[in-house]
């Protein structure tokens, strides 16, 4: 019996073996190691024709792998062994930061993945799995840098205190729109949202006390009397003070997708399925309704305000013009283009969305239109996404068991 969109089903030993699929521990440490030699070389290269050549070459392989079957043999894998896949994920980022220690804009781009990725991930728990609507994920995003600015300056907080604070501010002002939220539904709920996008832009452009249009500037990050700020040099070598700063936002983003995919697996995650899927048949069945959105709301606007406290650190500055309308879409872009409701697929996508144009230097002007152009192809050609999220039986089938 299907009732919602969840996670997929487990792979036995047998459906594994009957796939021809005999060793996925293998299967995915040579998927893990092929991808970040790939990303590697893509993320090392500068000229244009260099990076065109290995995007031709990611196109080719991609629809040869499809044809050959190779594409479903790694989900199986996955699949059948989750955690080792998990790991292998967060072995091939570190071994990327190693590989780039000295670069500080390669860095600062794996730094804006994870921390976009950490964001994407508060709105699949809005969108893909309450179906709250959410247009203003930027100014939740920038209610964390702001947030941080203040207090990392004016206060003795400790700098990890004031990531979680940043996040609980986030989640308490975004609180304000769950009244308006709640009674409204589709398209109007999004323009609610909307609406408090643009107001929040526009507030901090009026406040002279939040630095008005200039901006603030943001202390840099201090751990146990470690600033990030400084440069390290360890063994001789010298390392980018960004390197730090992406070991916090993998470890960031490795949490929240821990929790997020806990989440979904649990018995809530299946309530606001439900939620989803048909409010209606939810209220039948004894579910509040208003509470789960609620949840699932302020949830979502906390994870965004952790990744954009962090973010500020990063940059070390925060202005309104980082935290518009099309910031918002950029994000939305993201979580569709990766498959509404499927955590994983958020990774691939934050890399195509905020990667690829900084690697195509001639469409740096155009940034936004291939954005706009991006969600119109996926929605024609590919509208459950990249990674499409996997159908949860309520009852496991025979061979399952």
């Amino acid at each position: 019996m299907n009732v919602s969109d969840n996670v997929s089903q487990p792979i036995t030993p047998a459906a594994t073996q009957a796939g021809g699929l005999r060793r996925p521990g293998t299967v995915l440490a040579m998927a893990a190691v092929v991808l970040v030699a790939y990303l590697y070389f893509f993320l090392h290269a500068e000229s244009q024709i260099a990076v065109g050549v290995l995007l031709a070459v990611a196109v080719v392989a991609l629809f040869a792998a499809g044809k050959l079957g190779l594409v479903k043999t790694v989900e199986q894998a996955a699949a059948h062994r989750p955690g080792q896949s998990r790991l292998w994920a967060l072995g091939g980022t570190l071994a990327l930061i190693v590989l780039f220690h000295e670069s500080h804009f390669v860095l600062l781009m794996l730094c804006a993945v994870l921390l976009y990725t950490t964001a994407c991930l508060g709105l699949t728990v809005q969108f893909g799995f309450a179906g709250v609507s959410n247009f203003a994920g930027a100014a939740f995003f920038g209610i964390g840098a702001y947030t941080t600015a203040v207090l990392a300056a004016h206060t003795p907080i400790p700098h990890l205190l004031v990531i979680a604070l940043s996040g609980i501010a986030a989640a308490v002002i975004g609180s304000l729109l769950i009244a308006p939220v709640l009674r409204t539904r589709g398209h109007y709920a999004a323009l609610v949202t909307i609406a408090f996008g643009i107001l929040f832009k526009t507030f901090l452009e009026v406040n002279d006390v939040l630095g008005g249009p200039q901006g603030l500037q943001v202390p840099g990050m201090t751990l146990f009397g470690f600033q990030f700020n400084e440069g390290v040099t360890l063994f001789g070598v010298d390392i980018s003070f960004y390197a730090s700063y992406a070991l916090l936002s993998l470890l960031i983003c490795a949490g929240t997708f821990a929790i997020v995919k806990a989440l979904e697996r649990s018995w809530v995650g299946l309530a606001m399925d439900v939620v989803r899927t048909d409010e209606t048949a939810a209220a039948t069945f004894g579910l509040h309704i208003a509470r789960w959105k609620v949840i699932a709301f302020m949830l979502g606007n906390f994870f965004a305000g952790v990744a954009g406290s962090v973010y500020g650190m990063v940059t070390a500055f925060v202005a309104p013009n980082n935290f518009t309308f099309a910031d918002s879409l950029l994000m939305l872009s993201i979580v569709i283009l990766g498959g509404l409701g499927n955590v994983v697929g958020l990774v691939p996508a934050a890399i195509i969305v905020l990667v690829l144009p900084e690697k195509l230097q001639f469409i740096q002007e155009y940034r936004f239109l291939f954005y706009a152009a991006l969600v119109i192809v996926i929605l024609l050609f590919r509208p459950d996404g990249l990674m499409p999220r996997k159908t949860r039986l309520f009852f496991p089938r025979k061979d399952a068991q």
